[in-house]
């Protein structure tokens, strides 16, 4: 086998090995076009000081764009034939590597622990159907990494990115704004997968920051955001009756926090949210 990225041809001889049949239940596509595996490492901003988690590597076209350039990348795969193959393929491929990466195979919402240096990055080609949540566990199991960049279905892009008051605004663009700043950078065609998607994929730049200042918990003021999320379309003093035990209550706690009690979930920021899990806090 060559040195260096993967190619369509090498993609499709690989599968064939493992007798692989990609599967839509684990979002199983796999980029075979080398520029925008460059392109998208560029995108990311790692250095050679980098150390980068990386989720559901598969066939290991993104782990080898890493590894030309971060100090080691810690893969994360689920599925046994990959995670096995992987280390093969970076020693075939970029032999002098091959020391530089740790495989670690499991399901990455059951991993809480990492072997190695501590992650500084994660750039990642998130499976479809569990990119929101396996990007918020990594940013509330693993506090070391600073900045990341993934790639997720277009329509989920928009979501992570988008604000108060845009009508894909929602439960993950809050939750993530918890933990970081999020960014569109870049799309990706569907031509440079296989198999071909039949949608497009969107890059989301993200930079850590602290989470808001408050003395209500995490999970306090995510339940405040999934309540309020839950009924989108009613005012805040309606969709978190079940949270507060009336629609006065809940009137009294919103405007204590100083949101009104006729917004919409949908118009709020995460410390607004915060806000009113506090007064929550203090009701109970």
């Amino acid at each position: 086998m060559a040195e260096g990225l993967l190619d369509p041809r090498t993609i499709r001889a690989l599968a064939s090995e493992l007798d692989l049949r990609p599967t839509k239940q684990r979002g199983q596509n796999f980029v075979h076009d080398a520029n925008t595996v460059r392109r998208i490492v560029a995108a990311s901003g790692i250095t050679p000081d980098d150390v980068v988690l990386e989720i559901g590597p598969g066939l290991g076209s993104l782990t080898l764009g890493l590894l030309e350039v971060a100090k080691h990348v810690t893969a994360i795969e689920i599925e046994s034939s990959l995670a096995r193959r992987l280390s093969a393929t970076v020693e075939q491929r970029l032999p002098d590597a091959s020391g530089r990466l740790t495989v670690v195979e499991a399901d990455a919402l059951d991993v809480t622990e990492l072997p190695g240096p501590p992650p500084t990055a994660v750039v990642a080609n998130l499976p479809y159907n569990v990119s929101v949540p396996v990007l918020l566990h990594l940013c509330e199991t693993f506090d070391s990494w600073t900045r990341g960049l993934v790639m997720v279905q277009l329509e989920v892009a928009d979501r992570l990115v988008a604000g108060p008051g845009s009508r894909t605004y929602g439960v993950p663009s809050v939750k993530l704004a918890w933990f970081a700043d999020a960014s569109r950078a870049g799309t990706v065609p569907p031509a440079v997968f296989w198999p071909v998607p039949n949608v497009d994929s969107g890059l989301v730049r993200i930079v850590r920051h602290e989470p808001p200042q408050t003395s209500a918990s995490r999970d306090e003021v995510f339940a405040i955001i999934d309540a309020a999320f839950a009924q989108r379309r009613k005012m805040l003093r309606a969709a978190l009756v079940g949270v507060f035990g009336s629609s006065s209550a809940a009137s009294e706690a919103i405007a204590a926090a100083g949101v009104d009690p006729q917004a919409r979930g949908e118009t709020l920021r995460v410390a607004d949210f915060a806000r009113i899990a506090e007064q929550r806090r203090a009701r109970s």
